[in-house]
């Protein structure tokens, strides 16, 4: 199953940015009529209701003839552009720079940080710049009772689009980085959806394997008792005997392919079904590596004095295997599992001789992050994005376990501490 890469997706959900519409023009006419009739101060609001009408249209338009639920980054820059001028307008009737709800322009600007591309972001925070520059020296007055008119000094009417464009451009800086880490973490977190999709297939399909190999057992010794008692019958004859030798043989050989299959009910089916301990989910997975890698692996559990058996989960399974993994593929020679426990917690330590988890990632506490990369030339070419670990850290992180990196001081390779408070390990 293919999961959607989001990370370079840059939509707006309709539904929700129509809705956000509606509240805003449902406030915008509030004021106006509340100003005009209710606080009599007089303006232009016939202007004012028009352009809303205008908007409130767009809003139909928007919500029943464009049918995509996500709406693209053109179309979303387009609706958010109109917003902005929208704005803009109201604000050219109602007193420009002066009116106290003037730092509502920049929020289509802002929410387009979170989700759209930045080269949107920009175009939307240059209209915003423009549209205040002008506000400050063209507009309506503020409007206000008859016999007073509000004045602003020039140094402060001229300070209040300085402000509002400094936010501006914090707000959408940091709107963008946050935007974009969460759309990578998203990325990775839909990898590790699939992988652990292929995970739980892998599992259900060795368990159906072993139920089918059960079922098939029966029969498959039917047939062989038939063949052996035809080959009794008709063994003396040459034609016969070729084919019956052959069935015997093939029914022979399938039986064996089902006993593998099957499995030993007090060992592997165990393994697929029974509670277990750290220790049964190491020696399984240090195993299949040693089945497939010349390096030697040590499997220390001298200090392993408190045994507790959680539920099988494939997250462990997988997070254990990727870090292992990545100690097989980095060493030299030689990869180290250390299993320690005691009545407060239990700790795995995977370490290997390799060249150890690059500095500058250590240093700047990035490990763990998805699509990172060293900063070192000599070793970009040796390390990949970050993706397994950031996949192995957090499937183990989901089932409580605590996470350090780090370079072992003694054999310079990589080290991963993986620690679990016991009464958590148990909770699993």
């Amino acid at each position: 199953m293919k999961f959607l890469e989001s990370s370079n997706l840059y939509s707006l959900n309709k539904i929700t940015y129509v809705k956000l519409r509606w509240i805003a023009y449902i406030g915008q006419l509030t004021a106006i009529l509340i100003v005009q009739f209710v606080l009599n101060f007089k303006f232009e609001y016939l202007f004012c209701i028009l352009i809303i009408i205008i908007s409130i249209l767009t809003n139909f338009y928007l919500y029943f003839r464009i049918k995509e639920n996500q709406l693209n980054n053109i179309v979303s820059s387009q609706y958010l552009s109109f917003d902005i001028i929208q704005l803009g307008v109201l604000f050219f009737f109602t007193g420009g720079i002066t009116n106290p709800f003037i730092f509502l322009i920049i929020i289509p600007a802002v929410f387009s940080s979170q989700y759209l591309s930045i080269f949107s972001s920009a175009i939307l925070v240059m209209l915003c710049i423009i549209i205040l520059i002008m506000l400050s020296f063209f507009y309506y007055d503020l409007p206000h009772p008859g016999n007073l008119h509000f004045h602003a000094p020039d140094y402060y009417l001229y300070a209040i689009p300085i402000s509002i464009i400094t936010g501006l451009i914090f707000l959408v800086y940091f709107g963008q980085k946050f935007g974009e880490e969460t759309r990578i973490r998203q990325k990775a977190y839909n990898k590790v959806q699939e992988l652990m999709a292929k995970e739980n297939e892998l599992i259900s399909l060795g368990g159906q394997a072993a139920a089918a190999a059960h079922s098939l057992g029966t029969p498959l010794s039917t047939i062989l008792v038939t063949a052996k008692e035809l080959e009794k019958e008709f063994g003396k004859n040459d034609k016969i005997k070729k084919d019956l030798d052959l069935l015997v043989s093939q029914s022979n050989r399938c039986k064996e392919i089902l006993k593998k299959l099957s499995m030993d009910p007090k060992i592997d089916d165990g393994f697929l079904d029974a509670n277990l301990d750290l220790y049964d989910y190491l020696k399984e997975i240090v195993r299949s590596y040693k089945e497939i890698s010349n390096k030697e692996f040590i499997l220390d559990i001298e200090n392993y004095k408190i045994s507790i058996k959680t539920t099988k989960s494939a997250e462990i399974i997988y997070g254990l295997r990727n870090f292992i993994g990545n100690a097989n593929k980095y060493s030299s020679k030689k990869i180290e599992i250390i299993l320690n426990s005691n009545k407060k917690d239990t700790e795995v330590i995977i370490r290997d001789d390799g060249p150890g988890f690059p500095k500058d990632l250590i240093e700047k506490d990035k490990l763990g992050e998805p699509y990172i990369r060293t900063t070192n030339p000599a070793h970009i070419s040796k390390y990949g994005l970050g993706l397994g670990t950031f996949i192995g850290k957090t499937l183990l992180e989901k089932n409580y376990a605590n996470i350090i990196f780090q370079n072992a001081e003694d054999i310079g390779g990589a080290e991963v501490k993986i620690k679990w408070d016991n009464k958590n390990l148990i909770r699993i």
